[in-house]
């Protein structure tokens, strides 16, 4: 049983995702303490490789309160752990046109936290506008039902 500890609001809402992998991530005790509690954000975070490894860019873990030195950077670069074989090819989807890493969501799979990553190309304007009206149409039909 997976217990979701935040989801990135924007995802799905700027990048039509195409493919979802699923990964592990390299933390620190404070920063699974501080993940426990909840106080975490993935609003503005996106992921890329470095030197040939998979990293998490500014994905916001508050510093635990009673963590003193042992405290991280709450912005720091995190490590995702991956295959090589689909670093290899989320390498070669990345240099496709468009396409990027996107963090979807954080969750507990067992004692381990994972991420749930997507890979997905930025939507249009127009894009956006027209999922938003096609929700709208649903949310019409299925008030309009129940009356």
């Amino acid at each position: 049983m997976n217990k979701i500890i935040a989801k990135n609001p924007t995802a799905r809402h700027n990048y039509t995702i195409e493919d979802i992998i699923e990964t592990g991530i390299v933390l620190s005790g404070t920063e699974i303490k501080s993940i426990r509690k909840g106080k975490v954000n993935l609003k503005d975070s996106y992921a890329g490789i470095k030197n040939g490894e998979l990293y998490i860019y500014n994905l916001h873990i508050s510093p635990y309160e009673f963590g003193n030195i042992y405290n991280k950077d709450p912005l720091r670069d995190r490590k995702l752990l991956v295959t090589r074989s689909q670093i290899n090819k989320l390498f070669g989807l990345i240099k496709q046109k468009g396409y990027s890493l996107v963090p979807i969501s954080l969750y507990f799979k067992g004692n381990f936290v994972k991420v749930e990553l997507g890979i997905g190309k930025g939507k249009k304007l127009y894009d956006k506008r027209r999922d938003i009206a096609k929700k709208d149409a649903e949310r019409r039909m299925l008030q309009h039902i129940d009356k």
